[in-house]
């Protein structure tokens, strides 16, 4: 079990120093225990997150500056800075910045599971293929879904 250590992240940095480079957008881990995971993501402007499914996790979206599109479940919206996003356990989602300005978000979630490690088998991906990520994240239970018809 891993329990959390009071103390402060500073703004520009992540736990340990680390930082990763995920899908073309940065993550600095802020936290990792057993019962939560946070970091800090900046997504530059036509950079996404595939809608992909955490069959075991509540994850969370604060939202810093910019402005990011988002699919939720069956439907599609807009947040913004100060907005907060909630997404449940099992529900699809997708992350989009299809603006001209970079976003930068606070994330986490609920239970932490595996998402910290995926993370670290990403970064360290000499390159990430779209084909390479999807096996890779099922073997973490986050499950990419396959691109809309005509997507």
């Amino acid at each position: 079990m891993k329990s959390e250590i009071t103390g402060i992240t500073r703004a520009n940095e992540g736990i340990q120093g680390i930082s990763w480079n995920i899908l073309g957008q940065t993550y600095v881990p802020k936290s990792n225990t057993e019962h939560s995971f946070s970091w800090h993501a900046t997504l530059p402007p036509g950079t996404f997150v595939p809608p992909h499914i955490h069959p075991d996790q509540d994850e969370y979206l604060y939202m810093l500056e910019g402005k990011l599109d988002f699919m939720l479940g069956n439907s599609e919206s807009q947040a913004s800075a100060g907005d907060l996003i909630r997404l449940g356990m099992g529900v699809p989602h997708g992350i989009f910045n299809k603006s001209e300005q970079t976003a930068k978000v606070l994330f986490w979630v609920s239970p932490t599971k595996k998402l910290f490690d995926l993370f670290w088998g990403l970064h360290n991906m000499k390159e990430q293929k779209p084909e390479d990520v999807v096996a890779m994240a099922a073997e973490f239970n986050i499950h990419f879904l396959p691109p809309p018809p005509g997507g």
